[in-house]
């Protein structure tokens, strides 16, 4: 498993990650929306060199123009609610992608215990595509690992891009262990030290699904 962190060098993925976890930016949900979004777009940019690409003749209304174009088919996945803010700058970047969405979410017991549950996919075929997977926040990797699980139970990518701004350093220990080392690359934002208790990531920046779309029940 390849992990890129984008903001190892200087590039404006690092004031869009800077205004997604400032408490003050935060209070404004469009902006966080738009900063998530431009995130993806920069990943989804570094994905771009990393596809095959073949040649093809475009007319020009002056001649014929060699072009090279993606080759790939792509589908881009999310992971509801929060990988939504991620799923239009990827869509932007890759606009003849496929879409597909999964709904998984903690669901905790007694002693701030928790099991994934995945209620609900939607998905076209993957078998042979390039899989792009986009969740916010990557705390343990329990529900991303279920995520990938459910999107591939049915065929293979030929190559599966994580798309996530903030990782813990755990849950890329614990992916790199469960996902496929050849065949997955994990394009973060940043990667944070700590979890709470509660498998929070400190510093992080709070939940992202309420900061983008309000609170829920």
């Amino acid at each position: 498993m390849k992990i890129v962190e984008l903001c190892q060098k200087n590039s404006v993925v690092s004031q869009y990650l800077a205004e997604v976890r400032d408490k003050i930016i935060q209070k404004d949900s469009m902006r966080f929306r738009k900063n998530m979004e431009r995130i993806a777009m920069c990943a989804a940019m570094e994905i771009s060199k990393t596809l095959n690409y073949k040649e093809i003749d475009v007319a020009t209304p002056l001649g014929i123009a060699k072009c090279n174009v993606i080759e790939d088919q792509i589908v881009v996945a999310s992971i509801l609610r929060a990988g939504l803010t991620l799923h239009n700058g990827l869509l932007n970047v890759f606009d003849k992608a496929e879409s597909a969405f999964i709904a998984a979410y903690r669901k905790y017991g007694n002693n701030n215990k928790f099991l994934i549950q995945a209620e609900y996919i939607g998905r076209p075929p993957i078998e042979g595509k390039v899989l792009v997977l986009a969740d916010c926040m990557v705390a343990t990797g329990s529900s991303l690992l279920i995520a990938y699980n459910k999107l591939i139970d049915e065929g293979e990518p030929s190559h599966t891009h994580i798309v996530a701004p903030i990782v813990s350093k755990a849950a890329l220990n614990y992916l790199s262990k469960q996902l496929p080392h050849k065949r997955v690359t994990i394009w973060v934002g940043s990667i944070d030290e700590e979890l709470t208790n509660k498998a929070y990531i400190i510093p992080g920046l709070g939940d992202a699904g309420d900061l983008a779309y309000g609170t829920k029940i």
